[in-house]
């Protein structure tokens, strides 16, 4: 099999370093570096990546590169632009921030066709509607996608030297076929008694499958994210996916921002009753976009009159007092933390904002929901973003 790593943040490392460190040689891990400053910083750290967890440190070596944006070489300088790679890709596993996603994949669009897989860790939400209605508009020339969502927390000490820091879990799931192959038949396989019923990489493809081509990077990507064991990785269903992003994206949608606009760790927001008032009102708009997300999925899909039946209920998970438990859990867990909104903000970076709060504002004004505490916390990071409120301090 051969991997690509698209995004060498610190979860983009963390990553390529434990790939490397499970798939025997024979199996190809390509780094795509983003210019050619960043291959060579690579080369000068001895061409590895060194991660560091609980004190110990590990390196893992044997990468092949290659670069994003080919820019001539300084003395070739108005020569044109360096040719860029062009060998087909058969499976990327894509680290960046939302924003910067979409643009990525864009450039790399030639090399990637139906019988490849795009692993998409990324927060926020929107990321694979956006690349399915502007970068891969045709179904039968789309890749397969796989959903991630990490909580593992890292930082980068160095280039290529990664502090893995906080010890969480990467869950994931595959989005549906557009051909239609059922990848969870395993969950409601009739053979086999209830406790036996699982997801299976059978489901994928199997041996004498006639589209084995079609699916086969689609089962090695999915392959090696299951022995990932030290990342504590867990296949989940569409169903269970839909969830998890969508309370981590609650959690995402207060902390985010609340942080960045007040400049403080995550630990510090809930100690107070004012910032505790903003948490109760956001996950409340949060759970009624949820709902109506679901009643408007479920009319859609079964073109029923809601009128006729009874619409289903909002899980459990989903509903405001749930969000309102998990992102009080996230933010004891993560206390001495600066979200990745707030290290953006200090370094005049754009935010993932339009993927977190943006997406569900988007998602409401849609569906018809109100959602101006969350439309507010957009607003008041939009506005940091372009005019700080420290510069004079």
């Amino acid at each position: 099999m051969h991997l690509h790593v698209l995004g060498l943040g610190p979860i983009g490392c963390l990553l390529a370093h434990n790939l490397r460190r499970i798939l025997p040689p024979p199996h190809t891990i390509t780094l795509i570096h983003k210019k050619l400053y960043d291959l060579q910083q690579f080369s000068w750290h001895g061409k590895s990546i060194r991660v560091e967890r609980a004190g110990v440190a590990s390196a893992s070596k044997g990468f092949l590169e290659e670069i994003h944006h080919r820019e001539p070489p300084p003395d070739q300088k108005g020569q044109g632009v360096v040719e860029p790679e062009t060998s087909h890709i058969e499976s990327v596993f894509v680290a960046l921030k939302a924003h910067h996603t979409v643009r990525a994949l864009t450039a790399l669009r030639p090399r990637l066709n139906a019988n490849s897989t795009i692993v998409l860790f990324n927060n926020g939400m929107g990321v694979h509607d956006e690349l399915l209605s502007d970068v891969f508009r045709n179904p039968t020339q789309c890749p397969h996608f796989i959903i991630a969502s990490n909580t593992h927390g890292a930082f980068v000490k160095d280039p290529y030297r990664i502090i893995h820091a906080g010890v969480g879990s990467i869950d994931f799931s595959i989005a549906p076929d557009v051909q239609g192959r059922d990848y969870e038949a395993g969950l409601h396989d009739d053979t086999l008694p209830p406790e036996n019923r699982r997801l299976r990489l059978s489901d994928i493809s199997s041996p004498g499958d006639p589209d084995a081509l079609r699916y086969k990077s689609l089962r090695e990507a999915m392959a090696a994210l299951l022995l990932l064991e030290d990342l504590n990785v867990s296949w989940k269903s569409v169903g269970e996916m839909h969830q998890i992003v969508r309370r981590k994206l609650a959690v995402n949608a207060v902390i985010n921002p609340l942080t960045a606009i007040l400049s403080c760790r995550n630990g510090d927001l809930f100690q107070h009753p004012f910032a505790v008032e903003i948490l109760d009102k956001v996950c409340a708009e949060t759970s009624m976009v949820y709902d109506a997300q679901l009643r408007d999925a479920w009319m859609r899909e079964l073109e029923i009159n809601p009128e006729e039946m009874e619409p289903p209920t909002l899980p459990e998970a989903l509903t405001a007092e749930s969000l309102k438990e998990e992102v009080r859990r996230v933010a004891a867990v993560t206390q001495g933390n600066i979200s990745s909104m707030l290290q953006d903000v200090r370094r005049g970076r754009k935010t993932e904002i339009d993927y977190i709060n943006g997406y569900l504002q988007n998602s409401a004004r849609r569906l018809g929901v109100e959602t101006p505490v969350n439309s507010t916390l957009l607003n008041l990071v939009k506005l940091k973003y372009v005019m700080p409120v420290d510069q004079f301090m």
